[in-house]
């Protein structure tokens, strides 16, 4: 058999496995499901607030702009907490030292943080849909713009989480990564219509992927009339495609060099020192 299926077929039990354990762990699913449980709250108390004079609802705007949230956030800062807690405890290392061993790693972290982020924006979609109206997921056409838009927005995010991750050595110091992202999700339309904001906010935005995936979000789950809070009143899928699609070329042509280069500095004693810094620090 060939041995790079191999490695893909483990990866993918492993990226399984791995996600199951984070099911079976109280304090891991917690974490997981605590932020769209918040969300549920915020969309709970915007479900009867309207956007200026257009009478769409805030809520049902904020809804699938939360879920690209949740792609774009657990895309770029779930895949890098994941690959650096793997570089701190020796994972990496081991799968280095393995045939095969990084394709199999990185199909697993691909397979575990895809479940990141399809387990939560699931329970933001069932859930949201009981407290707020005006989603229209009712024909095939929605549930495909669902589909492509998911997974484009992942093959944008994950390979640019990969090279964050490959930039820090523990996962203390990633958590620096979190602040520039949060900031770029408030500019980005998620909570509030970008059409709101001032022009230069809004091309600082439409520069990365968190606008274009809430706005693809959107687009799938709201009514055709929704688009008239949009900028030029319209879903504009081409350029979702055109943006989401340079961001993923980026970071696929990105990722292999530089978790290459971060793999071939990965010894025993870097892993042992780090283990002892992390062991003074508890």
């Amino acid at each position: 058999m060939n041995p790079i299926a191999v490695a893909v077929r483990q990866g993918w039990a492993r990226g399984a496995i791995e996600l199951r354990q984070l099911l079976t762990n109280g304090q891991d699913l917690f974490g997981l499901l605590f932020w769209p449980l918040v969300v549920l709250v915020v969309l709970f108390f915007l479900r009867h607030a309207s956007f200026q004079s257009s009478g769409l609802l805030l809520g049902s705007l904020a809804l699938p702009s939360v879920i690209g949230m949740l792609v774009a956030m657990n895309g770029m800062v779930g895949m890098g907490q994941q690959l650096t807690i793997d570089r701190e405890d020796g994972t990496l290392l081991r799968a280095k030292a393995t045939p095969n061993g990084m394709i199999g790693f990185l199909v697993g972290k691909i397979i575990q943080v895809s479940g990141m982020v399809l387990i939560p924006s699931a329970v933001i979609l069932v859930a949201g849909s009981f407290i707020v109206d005006g989603l229209a997921l009712d024909d095939v056409g929605s549930w495909l713009t669902l589909a492509w838009v998911l997974v484009l927005g992942l093959l944008a995010t994950l390979p640019i989480g990969a090279v964050f991750g490959s930039m820090f050595a523990n996962p203390r110091n990633f958590a620096f990564m979190t602040l520039p992202i949060t900031g770029l999700v408030a500019v980005s339309g998620i909570f509030y219509p970008i059409t709101s904001m001032p022009g230069w906010l809004q091309g600082t935005a439409q520069v990365f992927p968190v606008y274009w995936l809430g706005l693809g979000m959107r687009s799938a789950m709201l009514p055709d009339q929704a688009a008239a809070v949009e900028l030029g009143q319209s879903w504009r899928h081409l350029e979702t495609v055109g943006v989401l699609g340079v961001w993923a070329l980026i970071g696929l042509l990105l990722a292999p060099m530089v978790l290459r280069r971060m793999a071939r500095r990965e010894s025993g004693s870097s892993v042992a020192a780090r283990r002892e810094k992390a062991m003074k620090r508890a």
